[in-house]
């Protein structure tokens, strides 16, 4: 089969030809698809177009297949919009990149990645607690409720510090909660933060097996802070944070966090 220009979702451990399905990125009856290399293959689907924009639609078709192929398959997911001008051109990467590959997908091995985020509820009561524990950020707060009238100078450093003391509480609170999650997985990433109500984000590379008693650990936490935090737990997925192929043709990048 030849194709104007190939879309690649990710490499997978397979020497034949699978197929996945009518789920390609920019036609639904576009067939998803292996090509293979000895016993390594890529996911790839046929492109009408050589660029594939950035949207929310695209992004969630391109998770939904890797999500698709891990049911059956230890994936390397590559990196969003990644478009071959042909079948030479994939097949020469992973040509070149075999052992690298191999090396890979022999330490992805079984395991998927399970997202964790936390948040207050009461996100005042928070506030409240840190103000009666930090006599510091307690004063700071007096003083500006005292004076009529308050420079901008003032809020702002107050703010400042409260931030600060915001963050110090969110470690605090999350060395206690992390701890039996770390030592239950492979690895872990700690992601970026949105929002002061949120605690923490964490993804963790999990071993399929372990993937029940991960499970049951984050139930017996979410029931057992019920009362201060909101529990967001999403998985299993492809390991995003721990591998994702950034090709540029010629060359290929392994990407971790």
């Amino acid at each position: 089969m030849t194709y104007e220009n190939i879309y690649l979702y990710c490499i997978i451990q397979e020497p034949s030809f699978r197929s996945f399905g009518s789920l390609g990125m920019t036609n639904r009856e576009n067939e998803v698809h292996t090509l293979n290399y000895k016993d390594i293959s890529c996911v790839i689907s046929p492109a009408s177009i050589a660029e594939i924009k950035a949207t929310k639609k695209n992004m969630l078709s391109h998770q939904k297949v890797i999500e698709e192929v891990i049911k059956n398959y230890t994936a390397l997911p590559v990196r969003f919009g990644t478009i071959a001008s042909s079948a030479e051109e994939v097949r020469n990467l992973m040509m070149k990149r075999y052992h690298e590959f191999k090396n890979l997908l022999r330490a992805m091995d079984n395991k998927v990645e399970m997202g964790l985020k936390t948040f207050w509820i009461d996100l005042n009561h928070v506030f409240k607690e840190i103000a009666q524990s930090d006599r510091n950020l307690s004063q700071l707060i007096n003083n500006l409720q005292k004076k009529k009238k308050v420079s901008l100078k003032e809020r702002i450093y107050t703010g400042k510090e409260a931030k600060k003391a915001l963050n110090r509480k969110r470690e605090d609170e999350t060395q206690k909660i992390i701890l039996p999650l770390k030592s239950q997985s492979v690895d872990y990433v700690k992601n970026e933060i949105f929002g002061d109500n949120m605690v923490f984000n964490y993804a963790f590379l999990i071993d399929r097996r372990r993937e029940p008693d991960f499970d049951d650990l984050v139930e017996n936490l979410s029931e057992k802070y019920k009362n201060r935090y909101k529990f967001k737990y999403i998985g299993p997925s492809p390991p995003y944070n721990f591998v994702n192929l950034l090709i540029k043709w010629g060359s290929i990048t392994e990407k971790r966090n």
